[in-house]
């Protein structure tokens, strides 16, 4: 089959983007956040939304005359080549495995965390069965996963509050500098990319080119209230250096053996998180498979359930490598790297389109490449070197392929 059937309406799309943003970011960003910028992380979380919102325009104005799977790497293709496409798709593919990994390891921490590595590896396991046999399957669970954390974040915000916690004194202060609030905001960019699942999806949704863009605006919109009320309360309620040092902010928030709910909820968040990011990077590498930038046997859909089944076996074997051999603080950090270039491509591939085919103006596409350069560049050096590493190893392979195929 040449085309996967397109089944979702904007209402499943919505939830799959939702499950993707409501994951490990609102548990656990908050605290290394909190660690670099203080109190002023606040203002790092609105630079983060604002370069959100940014790649979400352009993101949905590419959508809309490229409905087709793939995201970023599809619109750098068409708009600015090949190579340009490859290094959004691959950039992708590896920010997101490890940003896959670092998730799963979170989910295990809090349900068990004496076999966290263990939990993590069952968890891409389970995720990868379900998103294999459809993406239905995908939005379904999806939909309650989202159901349930974002109705739990609503009765812990509210009984924090109800609890004294917003009468704490609170004073915005910049002692950490631009650089520390920058640096937060790179940080907490990791929460807010999950809106990429969607555009990754263009082949199964019905009517693509007006369910993506209003699905992406719809999903980060959600996102961005459920973040700044949680960051707020997070921070008045513990103050920046008990926050900065927790291990689980929303658990030390609430008092009254809330712990066990603390740690089921966050756990059910992440892993609805893990599920759209396996499903985004598996139609990633679909697309990738398909231009022969990546092996083809990734390109084989299922004809019973449509959905891209090597590619998913293959992407849940690399996040399990990932889970058992690298730290999840480090592959929060390279994926926010990696992910902030991809959307950095994908303004300069909305830049190119014509004006017959926009619907923004240029200077969201110019601002939106310098804000995902800058909060990339004050992400820690290891993150930054790793990724120039990834980017490199792809090109060389690339490369390489390239000859063989013209000798042949």
């Amino acid at each position: 089959m040449n085309q996967l059937q397109r089944r979702l309406g904007t209402g499943h799309a919505i939830v799959i983007g939702l499950a993707s943003m409501m994951g490990a970011g609102v548990f656990f960003v908050w605290a290394p956040a909190a660690d670099v910028a203080g109190s002023a992380l606040l203002v790092g979380l609105l630079i983060a939304a604002a370069v959100a919102s940014l790649n979400a325009l352009s993101s949905a104005q590419l959508a809309m005359v490229y409905p087709v799977s793939g995201g970023t790497y599809a619109y750098g293709r068409a708009t600015i080549g090949p190579w340009w496409g490859f290094a959004a798709g691959w950039l992708f593919l590896c920010g997101k495995t490890a940003s896959a990994g670092a998730i799963a390891l979170i989910a295990g921490s809090y349900l068990w965390p004496e076999h966290a590595r263990t939990v993590a590896v069952g968890a891409v396991v389970v995720f990868a069965v379900l998103n294999a046999s459809g993406i239905r399957s995908t939005a379904r669970v999806s939909t309650v996963i989202v159901t349930i954390t974002l109705t739990g974040l609503a009765v812990l915000i509210g009984t924090a509050l109800g609890q004294g916690a917003a009468a704490q004194p609170f004073t915005l202060d910049f002692e950490a500098g631009w650089y520390g609030i920058l640096q937060s905001a790179g940080l907490m960019f990791f929460a807010f990319a999950g809106y990429a699942r969607m555009a990754t999806l263009g082949e199964e949704v019905r009517d693509p080119r007006h369910t993506l863009p209003r699905a992406i605006i719809i999903a980060l919109a959600i996102a961005l209230v459920v973040y700044a009320c949680v960051g707020w309360v997070s921070l008045v309620g513990l103050g920046e250096q008990r926050l900065a040092a927790s291990a689980s902010p929303l658990t030390e928030l609430v008092s009254g053996g809330w712990d066990p709910v603390v740690r089921v909820l966050a756990a059910l968040a992440c892993l609805g998180s893990l599920m759209g990011i396996l499903a985004g990077l598996s139609r990633t590498s679909l697309a990738m498979a398909r231009n022969r930038d990546l092996p083809g046997a990734l390109a084989h859909v299922s004809p019973r359930t449509n959905a891209p089944i090597v590619a998913e076996v293959t992407v849940a074997l690399l996040a399990v490598a990932g889970i058992l051999f690298l730290d999840p603080t480090r592959l929060v950090s390279f994926s926010s790297c990696a992910v902030l270039i991809y959307y950095a491509i994908a303004h300069l591939s909305a830049f190119r389109q014509t004006d017959v085919e926009r619907w923004l103006p240029r200077i969201v596409q110019v601002v939106g490449v310098l804000g995902c350069v800058l909060l990339a560049f004050t992400l820690p050096w290891q993150a930054i070197l790793g990724a120039a590493a990834m980017l490199a190893l792809g090109f060389a392979a690339r490369a390489v392929t390239l000859r063989r195929a013209r000798t042949r």
